[in-house]
């Protein structure tokens, strides 16, 4: 398992590397320039800025010195909001988005696997079709719809929850929702499929024939088998949730990670682009690794790959 572990970091390097490169140069490309919304200036005040942040040395120089300081950790000053460097608001902002994935992820799990159980358990019934039903619902419809559509109902409809922010639990409720609704139908089909390959095993059989209670065949015989499709998404999944938070939290105008790189890129911040990009990177390589790990230690087959 060490040697499995230590494989897989060693590919994190180049994977880094790749994606702030091309970040890098990527940024660069689009029309326009960090300061050219501001106010107009003198030429002499404008080459004072772009020298301030490096502008204006050869692009290549500009490469250099920001790998070397990623290296360090450093990814530099924030072009539009220099009260802090680029890791002060990634500290600020990041906790914010892990809450609001970790929220999902557990509404995508307890919903997801509860009806993926049922169904299995009830296969062509009445507690199957449903669930599966609006776990198809779920699959189709994004979040950029699925949040405006919870907001009308339950916010200007029904008046129970607030249209935005992120201040009380009350505030949480939709945005969380939102987010996991789309996972949530993804693991109940994979739940589904993995406990109805389980449940017509041998070993399921015996254990039924020897009297065992059936929530004591399922919980302790047949999740752990059953889950190991949810297990190999989960990696997968909670990326595309970090990802995925771009548009709820601009939705619901939460102050995380997402949102503010949604206002960096319109600001052509380059530094703070890169720097979320590179962060976001990093968190999925782990969770995709964590995922990995755990999807070796139910199957250790998985390990001698």
């Amino acid at each position: 398992m060490t040697r499995y572990i230590l494989k897989r970091m060693l590919e994190f390097i180049p994977v880094l590397f790749v994606i702030i490169t091309m970040t890098f140069f990527l940024v660069r490309l689009a029309p326009g320039g960090p300061f050219d919304a501001d106010k107009r200036i003198s030429i002499e005040a404008q080459k004072r800025i772009e020298a301030h942040y490096k502008l204006d040395q050869p692009l290549y120089k500009q490469y250099i010195d920001y790998l070397k300081g990623a290296a360090k950790g450093d990814l530099g000053p924030s072009f539009k909001k220099s009260s802090r460097s680029v890791r002060e608001w990634i500290l600020l902002r990041l906790p914010v988005s892990l809450e609001l994935g970790f929220y999902a992820l557990l509404i995508a799990l307890v919903l997801g696997m509860g009806a993926g159980v049922l169904a299995a358990l009830r296969p062509n019934s009445k507690l199957d079709h449903g669930p599966m039903a609006l776990a198809m619902v779920g699959i189709c419809v994004p979040n950029f719809v699925l949040g405006p559509l919870l907001v009308l109902i339950f916010a200007s409809w029904l008046g129970w929850l607030p249209v935005a922010g992120w201040r009380t639990p009350l505030d949480k409720i939709l945005p969380s929702f939102t987010l996991g609704a789309v996972y949530a139908a993804y693991i109940a089909r994979l739940t589904r499929a993995g406990m109805l390959e389980i449940l017509a095993q041998d070993f399921i059989r015996t254990a039924r024939a020897k009297g065992l209670s059936e929530v004591r065949i399922v919980l302790r015989h047949a999740l752990r088998g059953g889950i190991q499709p949810v297990v190999a998404f989960l990696g997968p999944a909670i990326a595309g949730m970090l990802t995925g938070s771009f548009v709820v939290e601009t939705v619901f105008q939460v102050p995380g990670l997402g949102r503010e790189f949604v206002e960096s890129a319109f600001n052509r911040d380059y530094t703070m682009v890169i720097g979320t990009v590179l962060v976001y990177a990093v968190l999925v390589m782990v969770l995709n690794l964590v995922a990995d790990i755990a999807n070796a230690w139910i199957d250790p087959r998985i390990r001698n790959q």
